[in-house]
């Protein structure tokens, strides 16, 4: 049996149980999931509600009730069970476990802020904040944000103290397995600081991107390729996947977290069949995801400046809501342009390239035999032939301009995409932290409960400015880059279709 500490109303016509501050219940069912339990009250209704509403009940004696009443010194109201808040609270072992009474703040909130669709508290966030489940964090997962020294100020991630390096993927092939009943296509992964190579199939990918996102909740990862079924072993298709993954592996790369990241470092290094399942095993497995993360976190000292901060995330959000609209635009030309490069451009250089070369057969029909002549012909052959070939110039653009410029706008459009939801999370971070001050004033919660509050809650809006510095920088560079490739190519393109035209006018002056 549990005895409810808060009111809570439950939604009409659903499974939720309305029940009230006093209330014993009977649990029947502790593996609901999402912080739910399954209980009867007196009334044998049975149905579901919050399991940080209640504590376990034990009957006592009205002296012990009178006893302790005596002896309640603090306004503060009864603090549930352990268990009921599903925390571990364990102590850290270099003395930076959290006091006890701060994992016990979650009952302090309202129906209100228990959303039972809200992200934040699935990933933990809420727990985070209030100080539950504090505990030991190896080197291997620290990460540190520092104030940046450079012209651009505001925090940052830390590089890593390991010299950068970049992974190639190259060498895709068509493989099987079950005597060819089942056939993939490889790739094959070259890390720059070992040159070992390892073979990853699409799946692989798709796996490790799960473990990224469910692990960092406030790094945006980039997107793999679109899914295919049909066409997924014609050669062009795999040529371009597998600059997409590249384009995946070397933002991953680039990322002072991500690519110290253990899972990462597995996916990357690990050649050995039974090893790659022990590791895979112990990444599913690993405690270190979603806002526990955030206990790996070492950010500065100081108070944040809520001015900045708030100058900043606004900032952000009004600058990813205008690139998504303008990234997209831009995408949809890109592919528009390739389908237009190797369709209708192709066809109609060759039909003015063809209707040239027919010009120059006429002209060398039944017509008596002449140097004069015999040039001529040739040479609006050459102008036809000119035409054809720029034609074919055409078809093959796309692969050196468009698509690249179009490999670097999927990966900004998924990590633009990403955005709206880390500033919501960090949002919600701050409205518990809010909600947690009224309770203070309210003489509800302790002082050093409160501080705690304070502290995380800093240490999750360092972190999200450090990501926010991370993405302008990072995004600046790839599109100068993807836009200084998209330009030279159209340079050499048309350089090209110079040189073509140029041939062919001097075929008509000899």
């Amino acid at each position: 049996q549990v005895q409810v500490l808060y009111d809570f109303s439950g939604e009409p016509d659903s499974a939720e149980l309305t029940v009230h501050a006093g209330d014993i219940l009977t649990v029947t069912r502790e593996d609901v999931g999402e912080g739910w339990w399954e209980g009867t009250n007196h009334s044998g209704q049975t149905g579901l509600f919050p399991a940080a509403y209640v504590e376990p009940y034990e009957q006592t004696d009205f002296w012990e009730e009178e006893w302790d009443d005596d002896w309640e010194c603090s306004p503060t109201p009864p603090i549930p069970s352990h268990d009921a808040l599903h925390t571990t609270n364990e102590t850290n072992p270099e003395g930076q476990g959290k006091p006890q009474d701060e994992s016990a703040m979650a009952p302090v909130f309202g129906r209100k802020n228990f959303n039972r669709y809200s992200t934040f508290v699935k990933t933990g966030g809420e727990d985070y904040i209030l100080g539950g489940s504090p505990r030991y964090v190896p080197e291997s997962e620290k990460v540190h944000i520092i104030e940046a020294t450079d012209a651009s100020g505001g925090y940052q991630w830390a590089p890593s103290t390991s010299p950068p390096y970049c992974c190639v993927v190259a060498q895709p092939k068509k493989e099987s397995k079950f005597k060819g009943i089942k056939s993939f296509i490889a790739y094959q992964i070259t890390p720059s600081f070992n040159n070992i190579q390892v073979s990853r199939r699409y799946k692989h990918f798709d796996w490790l991107h799960e473990r990224l996102e469910e692990k960092y909740s406030l790094i945006p990862i980039p997107p793999l390729p679109e899914k295919q079924i049909s066409g997924r072993y014609e050669e062009h298709f795999i040529e371009r996947r597998k600059n997409q993954l590249q384009a995946f592996v070397d933002c991953v790369c680039r990322h002072p977290v991500l690519s110290r990241s253990p899972v990462w470092q597995h996916f990357i290094t690990c050649t050995d069949d039974k090893m790659w399942k022990a590791g895979k095993r112990k990444a599913e497995k690993d405690e270190f995801v979603g806002a526990i993360y955030f206990y790996a976190i070492e950010a500065p000292e100081g108070t944040i400046n809520q001015h900045t901060l708030e100058h900043d995330t606004i900032s952000c959000a009004k600058f990813v809501q205008n690139m998504d609209s303008a990234v997209k635009h831009l995408m949809e030309t890109a592919a528009d342009q390739t389908k237009k490069h190797q369709g209708p451009y192709k066809r109609e250089y060759q039909k003015i390239g063809q209707a040239f070369y027919a010009l120059g057969q006429a002209m060398g029909t039944e017509l008596p035999k002449g140097i004069i002549h015999e040039k001529l012909t040739s040479a609006v052959k050459t102008i036809g032939d000119s035409y054809n070939d720029i034609g074919k110039m055409f078809e093959e653009q796309p692969k050196v301009d468009w698509e690249p410029l179009g490999d670097m706008l999927h990966v900004y459009k998924g990590l633009l995409s990403s955005m709206p939801d880390i500033l919501n999370l960090h949002k919600k971070a701050l409205q518990t932290k809010r909600e947690c001050q009224k309770i203070a004033f309210g003489q509800k919660l302790a002082p050093n409960q409160l501080e705690g509050v304070n502290r995380r809650t800093d240490i999750v809006s360092y972190a999200l400015l450090a990501e926010i510095n991370h993405f302008y920088h990072e995004r600046a560079e790839e599109v100068s880059k993807a836009l200084k490739n998209y330009i030279t190519q159209q340079l050499e393109f048309y350089r090209k279709i110079t040189d073509k035209l140029e041939n062919a006018l001097r075929a008509l002056e000899v």
